[in-house]
């Protein structure tokens, strides 16, 4: 089964590697940073920090949103782009392998091994929470979990589609420092330009319109707040994003979203591979 064997040679060549068991610890650290914060009192409140669940799941919403990204990107944009400047593709496709296998392979083998890192992480860090936290909510903090390797896979399939429609390496990088840039960077700027152009430097009395507010959804950082909170209904209480009757901005539209942001550029990035002569 072609696509079996590539899935598995790139996840055992991580594990020879020892990418995964790098990246593996890099995720521990992060995790164990953010479960340990809580136990630093706030300076400006006489009171304890609050050691739940939910304020758990609050100092890590931001450095998930940026930082597991940042990851995925860089461990997916060269598994094609790469291999092709090193002459390796070629052997690959020469193979009883199809470009399909290689493409959806590779990212099958990378999600693997970026959810096995945040799984490890995840579950160590959860563990800590059961025993040394006021409260702990093991069904909320496993779907956070599972959550943010659904979102670790979404910028997989991002960075392999990359990988998969450049020629090279360094055309594979660029590309996937424009996204990210464009996602955590630009995209606000873009939003309060739209608004200076539309409505000027002040917002509507009654808020930012709803196909306004959808523009802000269409952002996969964003959407994976939305994801969240229809999973989590606390998660509502970390979250500053209005609700709305639009049946475009209800909080399941945030999987969709994430979806396409998956689909769309590992699709393109196919075809692309698919149409053109990588290997020579």
């Amino acid at each position: 089964m072609p696509l079996n064997a590539v899935v598995e040679k790139e996840f055992l060549d991580s594990v020879r590697s020892s990418s995964l068991l790098g990246l593996t610890a890099l995720f521990v650290l992060f995790a164990g940073f953010l479960a340990a914060i809580q136990w630093v009192p706030n300076l400006t409140d006489t009171d304890s920090a609050s050691t739940s669940t939910l304020a758990l799941l609050n100092s890590m919403k931001q450095p998930t949103v940026v930082f597991v990204p940042m990851i995925a990107l860089g461990i997916g944009y060269d598994v094609i782009a790469g291999e092709r400047e090193n002459g390796s593709l070629k052997l690959m496709l020469g193979l009883p392998n199809s470009r399909r296998d290689v493409v959806f392979g590779k990212f099958l083998g990378r999600t693997a091994v970026v959810g096995v890192a945040i799984l490890v992480s995840y579950v160590t860090v959860g563990i800590i929470a059961l025993l040394t936290y006021d409260s702990f909510d093991a069904t909320m903090f496993g779907l956070y979990t599972l959550l943010t390797i659904c979102y670790g896979a979404v910028y997989i399939a991002i960075s392999i589609g990359v990988s998969a429609g450049t020629r090279s390496r360094a055309r594979a990088l660029g590309g996937v420092v424009a996204i990210y840039s464009l996602i955590m960077l630009l995209w606000d700027a873009l939003l309060y330009g739209l608004q200076l152009v539309v409505y000027g430097p002040e917002p509507p009395a009654g808020g930012l319109p709803a196909w306004v507010q959808l523009v802000g959804l269409l952002n996969p950082s964003t959407a994976f707040m939305f994801a969240a909170r229809a999973v989590i209904p606390e998660y509502y209480e970390l979250t500053v994003y209005p609700e709305s009757d639009a049946f475009y901005l209800q909080d399941w539209v945030g999987f969709v979203v994430l979806g396409l942001w998956a689909v769309v550029p590992l699709a393109l990035g196919y075809w692309r591979f698919e149409t053109t002569d990588y290997t020579g």
